[in-house]
C-alpha cells in the first residue's frame, strides 16, 4: 500500500532515529513517504533519510528545526543512560518537549515505542493490552509514564508495545547461549520475543493503516506468536548448532518476570508475521553463521 493522502507524499518524523528508528525509517521510506530523523548527531541519519540534529531533553535545540505539516511522529527513543534519569529523560521529558515543539499542528497518528516491560505479572499467565499496567521496577515506571503522556496528548496517539527484540544485529542471547553462558533450569520462565524485522513491519503496518483513514486501537502488543520458556529456547539452539557446556556463574534465566504476551489484536488488525515464532528467527540466523 502506498503512503500517500491529501498530500504527494506523507511526511514522517522518526525521533530518536537510532539502530531501531532508522530501520523504520528506511522501511518507511521504501514505502513512499518523505521521512525526517531526529537524533543528536544527525551526520549517522540513515542515507536517504532527512537528518535533524537536536537534543529532545534540551528543548531550545528543537527550535526552527522540525517540517510542517508533519502526518506522523513515530517516537523511538532509548535512554542515553540506564540509570533512572536516563530513563524520565528518554521517555518522559524527551516526549513532552517534542509535543511542547509540535504545538497545535495536527498530526494523523502519534506513534510512542514502549515496552511489554510494563508488566510486572509473574504467573506465567496471558497479558493483552487490556491487563494491569504496574511495573515494580523504574524502567517500567518510566516507560508507563511516558504512555500515558503520549496518550494524553491533544494528538491522536497508539502506544506499540514490544516484547524483547532480537534478530541479525541483536545476537546477544544465541552468542550467550553458544558460548555456555545460558542455563536456566526447567521450568524457566516465560519469555516473549519479536523479530527485528517484524518490529519494524508492525510499524509501518499501523502507519498504513493510519494513514489510509483507518481506526487504530490506542495500545498493541507486538510480539511473535509463541510465547515460550527459556529453556525450551535453549535447548532447541543447543539441537541445531554445536554449544559449548554451561559455564560457571551461566544466567539461569530472564529478568523479566514470566508471562505470555498475546498478539491478537495486532493478528485481527491485518499484520501477518514474517518471523511467527522463535524458530523461524533463529534457524535463518544460525544458518547464517555456517
Amino acid at each position: 500500500m502506498a503512503m500517500t493522502n491529501h498530500k504527494q507524499l506523507s511526511r514522517i518524523l522518526v525521533a530518536g532515529c537510532g539502530k531501531l528508528g532508522g530501520d523504520m525509517a528506511l522501511a518507511l521510506a521504501e514505502n513512499n513517504a518523505q521521512v525526517f530523523g531526529l537524533r543528536r548527531s544527525p551526520e549517522k541519519v540513515p542515507a536517504g533519510i532527512t537528518g535533524i540534529g537536536a537534543d529532545l531533553t534540551k528543548p531550545e535545540t528543537l527550535e526552527g528545526k522540525l517540517p510542517d505539516d508533519l502526518d506522523i511522529v513515530i517516537y523511538c527513543l532509548t535512554p542515553s543512560s540506564y540509570d533512572e534519569q536516563g530513563y524520565h529523560d528518554a521517555y518522559v521529558t524527551g516526549l513532552k518537549n517534542l509535543l511542547n515543539a509540535i504545538g497545535e499542528r495536527p498530526l494523523t497518528r502519534l506513534f510512542f515505542v514502549s515496552s511489554t516491560s510494563v508488566y510486572a505479572q509473574n504467573d506465567d499467565g496471558w497479558v493483552d493490552e487490556t491487563s494491569t499496567t504496574e511495573p515494580s521496577r523504574f524502567t517500567g515506571k518510566h516507560i508507563l509514564q511516558g504512555e500515558q503522556t503520549a496518550l494524553n496528548s491533544i494528538h491522536p496517539a497508539t502506544v506499540v508495545r514490544f516484547s524483547g527484540i532480537y534478530g541479525p544485529t541483536r545476537q546477544r542471547f544465541l552468542e550467550e547461549v553458544l558460548e555456555g553462558r545460558m542455563n536456566p533450569q526447567p521450568p524457566a520462565p516465560y519469555s516473549n520475543r519479536i523479530h527485528e524485522q517484524d518490529a519494524v513491519r508492525a510499524i509501518t503496518h499501523m502507519s498504513e493503516l493510519a494513514l489510509a483513514g483507518k481506526d487504530l486501537e490506542d495500545v498493541y502488543i507486538v510480539t511473535d506468536c509463541e510465547p515460550v520458556r527459556l529453556d525450551e529456547v535453549v535447548a532447541w539452539v543447543q539441537q541445531q548448532i554445536p554449544c559449548k557446556a554451561p559455564v560457571e556463574g551461566a544466567r539461569k534465566g530472564g529478568r523479566a518476570g514470566s508471562k505470555r504476551c498475546s498478539n491478537q489484536r495486532l493478528l485481527a488488525s491485518g499484520f501477518e508475521f514474517r518471523y511467527p515464532d522463535f524458530r523461524a528467527g533463529y534457524r535463518e540466523m544460525i544458518n547464517s553463521l555456517s
